[in-house]
Order: structure tokens, then C-alpha cells, then sequence
């Protein structure tokens, strides 16, 4: 850490305290518009903090995409640190707390450390920014501590995920990365990045970088070479090679268009074939990780081979992958993403009555990959065995359920979901892929519960968590459950009997907001959501397991688990 930032002890009220000046960098709720909201300025505070050399030294690896750009980035990661290097990781959002978003070596950044780092980046801004040049948003922010905490910290390689589209996202001021990854595409954030694939593609495939020695007036003419891209301490030498897995063809086309233009090598890589793990399962959960792996291998041999390390890295003709490349990939963990939590609440006493299937879906291609994950692991609940991915520690565990008993074998499976997403979305793109993909997995819920997010907006950290006190608006969960009941009533073979008599009814709760309907309900707030589950468990003396996917949004996600953790 830089001489004079200090190592004193910080109250739990020092850390608050930086948290509310945090939220005070939150600007209109957005983090970026579509004309890259003065993207130039991330330079000026790249300059301003003096991380010009630093920064053109750092050993980057930066990922983009739709949907599992952070699982790549963390199964990266963990191969690097298994390989013996000195890893930085940042992505985005932040489940709990937002020290998550800062992983040194796999392991969160401390509070000391956090302070430490904070203050000294927001003085120095604070004190350099000015009514043309002012304070940065909380996402550039991030971005721009993360840079300090991995200059600083002198780490071997920094694993960067991108936070929104590509092209003008904080983390791509960035000019001479290792090596690029794209991510599995798909239509979110569309009212930034545009309502086509290929449009979405375009500013994903902003992350490319130039290879400044054959740039030619015909790039130019062409229009694809940003301003920024030849600010004076950009010292690219040789355009990053990138990768990406099987894409639609629209955005396929896209992004092949865009690397030839900037004479970018663009290669394609299939899902990991199971057998090269070598009996072993991916540390994340979930079909789709074998895709993920499979990039993340790709990303952490180049790292390898142009950083002098070839002898570390994955040889495709050698048909096996290294010990570190095993290890990396079985012991990644990443919190919120097809993750699975027994409540341990202390009324309950078999704690497999009540589980949460948590997965942050938010697009309708990761809703139907969250869909299939959840009906393929109650299955293998219903057949006796639980999948941990992480126990009170965080560390790996597998519970194998040693032989129901008799009344344990006569429970009744209930499958409920438990749902909020954010109002920019539309519910009935999400909710329709869902329900069709269970549908055509057998499973049908019993009932659908809908909340707002327990955490406000504008707040950063742990204490973004309270009761819901006084009136709150709930005309947008009233909506997202209309649309639930549409598209119940509009499935001929669907199963729309209600929970019946397996869970009393809650029409009478005082806790309930709104009239119950047959399939559905609304809470005011999300503890009262689950006091109902935990109630539900124990008014049927037992007789039912709830098996409760909580999905539609990440913030929904980390609030779930401050609760039940």
C-alpha cells in the first residue's frame, strides 16, 4: 500500500461512514447512457490518480457479455491462483457487501484495507475534479479503486468484468489487456445498448483493442477507432487476442466484423468436454458453466503463453488439462449464481423442509438456463441428495442424505418461486420462459410470491438491509403478478390448483398486502415473505418441503441471503 495512506483500525462506523459517501456518487440511479456520458473523463481520473503507468504495466484480462461474463471471470481467477499467481478479480454486483466486488487471491478485500484505499482515491479526486471534470459515478469509482487497490497491491494479473455494454464502460479505459473474452450474448439492458443482438454485440465488441501497428487510414475512414483509443500513455504494441463461445448469428457476424476491422484474432470456443476434468465436478453449478470453463480456460492459457508462463498453460493437442486447470475449475465459487441454501432457521428442525434455489437471472436466455438448472437439482433432492456448494464456512461440502425416514419419504415436494425484477424489464419476458421451461421439466409451483427488494437503491453496503417501514409502493409487484396470472391462466397444462390444503392460505394474513390470488401473492416486504415460507413448514406439521427458486434479480438474490445467513 503507498506510504502515507495509513494502516489505523476502522470502526464499523468508519466503514458506514464511506458507504454513505458512496451512495452520494449514485447519479440518477443509472450508470451510463447510450452517448457513453463523457467517457473521456475516465482518463483524466486515471490521470488524476496518477495510475497512468501503472495502469499500461497491468496484466489485464477483461470479459464482456450477456450472461456469465462474472462465473468466467471467477473460474479465471481461481485457474491463476491455482497456477502459483498473485490475482486481483472485480466484478459487479455485489450480493452483501460491496467489498465482494475486490477479491485479492479469491478473498475479499478487508475493511482496513477497503478505507484505506477509498479514502485516498476519493481525497485526491475530491480535491483534483472540478465543475468540467467532476466527481466520477459510483460505477467509475469502482472501477478506478479497483485500479488503485491492484497497482498497489502489485497484483500478477487483474480479472476485470465489465459492468454495462462494452465500449463506453468504466473498466475499458483499460488500452493494452492481455487478452478479451465475450461472454454468451443476449438482449439486456436494451434501452442502453439497443434492442438488437447485433446492436448489443457491437458494444460488447467495444472491449477489442487495435493493433496500433497496422492501424491504416482505412480504419479511420471506417470510423471504428475511438478518440480515446489514442490518448497519450496508450502504449498498446499488438492488438489483444479475444475469444468468445457459439454465439447467435447476428451477433456473431458482428463481432467477427469487428475484431477483422481491428485486426483482432477471434476465436471461438466450444463447452468443456466433462471427461477432462477427470471424474470431477465444476465448482459452479449448472450446464451452462461448462461453457463458462471452457472460455476461462481459453483466457487463462493466452494469459499464460503471452505473459512467458507457456509451460503453465493448457495444451489442446496434449489432450488433458493441468492439475492447476482442475483445481481452479472445482473449487471456484461464486455467491448467487445456481446456489443452493438449506434455511437453518432454528424452528425448523430439518433444515432440507425449507431450501432456497438461488440464481440472479435477469435476461430471458439466463432465465431459461436458470429454469433448467433448478428442475435438474429438486430432482436430485427428490432422489435423496442435496448439493451444498457452500456451508457456514464457505467451504465446499456435498450432503449425501443418509436414507429418509418413513415420514421423511412421505413429504410432498412444493416448488414455489419467489420473484422481483427491475421495472426497466419486462416481466413477461422472464416469466414466460421460465414457466414453459419448467413446464416441460414437470414442474409446475404452487404458488408464485412477489417483493420488492428488501436493500434500497442508493444504498452500498451491508446496512442497505431494514424493514420495510410505513406505506411502500408495491404497484410494481401487483403488475409482475398479474402477468404471472396471465400467462398461469393462458398455459392449457399447466397446473393451477394453488398450494390447497399442503399451505394454508394467506388471504387473511395481516402480513399480506393485496388480495391472495389462487397461484400467487404480494408482501410488503421480503422478510414477511419468508416468515410465511418458515410458517408454512411448520403448520404442516411437517408434511411438505418447500423448495423456493428465488430468481429475477440479484439484488433480490442478496437480500435473500442476508436473511437466511
Amino acid at each position: 500500500m503507498e506510504e502515507g495512506m495509513g494502516a489505523l483500525k476502522y470502526s464499523r462506523t468508519a466503514y458506514e461512514e464511506a458507504l454513505d459517501v458512496l451512495f452520494s456518487l449514485i447519479v440518477n440511479r443509472r450508470r451510463c447512457d447510450k452517448s457513453g456520458d463523457r467517457f473521456e473523463l475516465m482518463f483524466e481520473y486515471v490521470k488524476m490518480l496518477d495510475l497512468e503507468e501503472s495502469m499500461s504495466k497491468m496484466k489485464v484480462i477483461h470479459v464482456a457479455g450477456t450472461k456469465g461474463k462474472g462465473s468466467t471471470c471467477t473460474f479465471t481467477e481461481s485457474i491463476l491462483r491455482k497456477c502459483g499467481f498473485h490475482t486481483g478479480l472485480f466484478t459487479s454486483p455485489h450480493l452483501i457487501d460491496i467489498r465482494e466486488r475486490f477479491r485479492l487471491d479469491g478473498i475479499d478485500i478487508s475493511e482496513e484495507k477497503f478505507l484505506a484505499y477509498f479514502w485516498w482515491c476519493y481525497n485526491r479526486l475530491k480535491e483534483k475534479t472540478s465543475e468540467d471534470v467532476p466527481m466520477p459515478h459510483l460505477f467509475r469509482f469502482l472501477a478506478l479503486l479497483a485500479f488503485k487497490i491492484f497497482s498497489d497491491e502489485q497484483v500478477d494479473v487483474a480479472i476485470l468484468e465489465v459492468g454495462l455494454g462494452g465500449t463506453f464502460d468504466a473498466t475499458n479505459v483499460v488500452q493494452a489487456p492481455i487478452v478479451c473474452g465475450i461472454a454468451s450474448l443476449g438482449y439486456d439492458h436494451t434501452e442502453l445498448l439497443g434492442n438488437t443482438l447485433g446492436a448489443i454485440a457491437s458494444e460488447k465488441a467495444g472491449i477489442f483493442k487495435v493493433c496500433l501497428k497496422k492501424l491504416s487510414l482505412k480504419h479511420e475512414r471506417l470510423g471504428i477507432i475511438s478518440s480515446f483509443c489514442f490518448h497519450p500513455f496508450t502504449l498498446v504494441q499488438r492488438g489483444a487476442p479475444a475469444f468468445t463461445v457459439f454465439q447467435p448469428d447476428e451477433a456473431m457476424h458482428v463481432l467477427r466484423d469487428k475484431a477483422s476491422q481491428l485486426d483482432v484474432q477471434l476465436t471461438v470456443v466450444p463447452s468443456l468436454d466433462p471427461e477432462l476434468l477427470q471424474g470431477h465436478k465444476l465448482g459452479l453449478e449448472g450446464e451452462h458453466q461448462y461453457l463458462n470453463a471452457r472460455l476461462a480456460i481459453a483466457l487463462s492459457s493466452t494469459w499464460l503463453h503471452r505473459t512467458g508462463r507457456s509451460n503453465l498453460s493448457y495444451k489442446e493437442q496434449s489432450g488433458s488439462l493441468p492439475e492447476q486447470f482442475i483445481e481452479g475449475l472445482t473449487t471456484a465459487r461464486f455467491e448467487g449464481r445456481a446456489q443452493i441454501v438449506p434455511d437453518r432457521y432454528n424452528d425448523i428442525e430439518t433444515p432440507e423442509d425449507l431450501v432456497f434455489y438461488l440464481d440472479g437471472a435477469h435476461s430471458p436466455e439466463s432465465m431459461v438456463v436458470c429454469s433448467s438448472w433448478f428442475c435438474a437439482a429438486i430432482k436430485h433432492n427428490q432422489e435423496g441428495i442435496l448439493n451444498h456448494q457452500l456451508d457456514d464456512n464457505g467451504t465446499s461440502s456435498n450432503k449425501l442424505l443418509q436414507g429418509y425416514d418413513n415420514d421423511e419419504a412421505r413429504k410432498k415436494s412444493v416448488q414455489v418461486l419467489l420473484f422481483n425484477c427491475m421495472s426497466v424489464r419486462d416481466p413477461q419476458l422472464l416469466l414466460q420462459p421460465l414457466i414453459k421451461t419448467c413446464a416441460n421439466n414437470g414442474v409446475h409451483f404452487k404458488k408464485a410470491l412477489f417483493v420488492p427488494n428488501t436493500s434500497l437503491f442508493n444504498k452500498v453496503g451491508t446496512h442497505g438491509l431494514a424493514e420495510a417501514n410505513g406505506e411502500v409502493d408495491l404497484s410494481w409487484q401487483f403488475h409482475v403478478r398479474r402477468v404471472w396470472e396471465n400467462i398461469i391462466q393462458s398455459e392449457k397444462g399447466g397446473d393451477s390448483q394453488g398450494i390447497g390444503a399442503m399451505v394454508e392460505e394467506e388471504s387473511e394474513k395481516p402480513e399480506v398486502s393485496g388480495k391472495s390470488c389462487e397461484n400467487s401473492a404480494v408482501f410488503s416486504s421480503l422478510p414477511m415473505a419468508i416468515k410465511w415460507l418458515r410458517d408454512s413448514v411448520l403448520q404442516q406439521n411437517r408434511s411438505i418441503r418447500l423448495q423456493v427458486l428465488v430468481t429475477g434479480s440479484l439484488h433480490l438474490v442478496g437480500d435473500v441471503l442476508k436473511l437466511i445467513k
